[in-house]
């Protein structure tokens, strides 16, 4: 059998070094700032929207290995993907990397977002981990304001 951490650390790896969608969006509809002062991450993400759906996404920012790897999956991830879609992807992401349980039985599949399911033990990477995510619901929102991480609702878990 695998060594699946190796793979998920592959995984990571390559998309810190190779980031996708690592570009401005010169026609975006909406865009939006995180800023992670626990570790200094910055992400700037834009989206163009055709209607509900997500049709274009990217980002630039500068970020530690497990930050920007998430920002790369996720512009693969919800590309093409509606508003709820997307939401329903973070909340998934999020019960993963927090390692909580999701409520209810159904919840999208997370595909490459899985490899992310070891950060839970460590809870301070969580924060790294869900910048982008949040950005990304300030951004679906229309939020002008920076997204800081200390005011996320992760912080209580990087106190365990």
């Amino acid at each position: 059998m695998p060594d699946l951490s190796g793979l998920y650390q592959e995984v990571i790896l390559d998309h810190s070094k190779r980031p996708r969608n690592f570009r401005v969006l010169p026609d975006a509809s909406q865009q939006a700032d995180g800023y992670n002062p626990l570790c200094g991450d910055k992400v700037k993400l834009y989206l163009r929207l055709e209607g509900d759906r997500i049709s274009d996404i990217s980002f630039q920012g500068a970020g530690c290995a497990i930050s920007t790897a998430s920002a790369s999956i996720l512009t693969e991830t919800v590309k093409g993907k509606t508003r709820a879609e997307a939401d329903a992807l973070f909340d998934a992401f999020h019960a993963l990397v927090t390692g909580q349980p999701l409520p209810g039985d159904q919840h999208p599949p997370l595909g490459k977002l899985a490899v992310f399911s070891g950060v839970s033990e460590f809870p301070v990477r969580v924060k790294c981990a869900t910048l982008a995510w949040h950005t990304l619901k300030s951004a679906l929102r229309g939020g002008s304001e920076v997204v800081s991480t200390e005011g996320s609702g992760d912080e209580d878990l990087a106190a365990r």
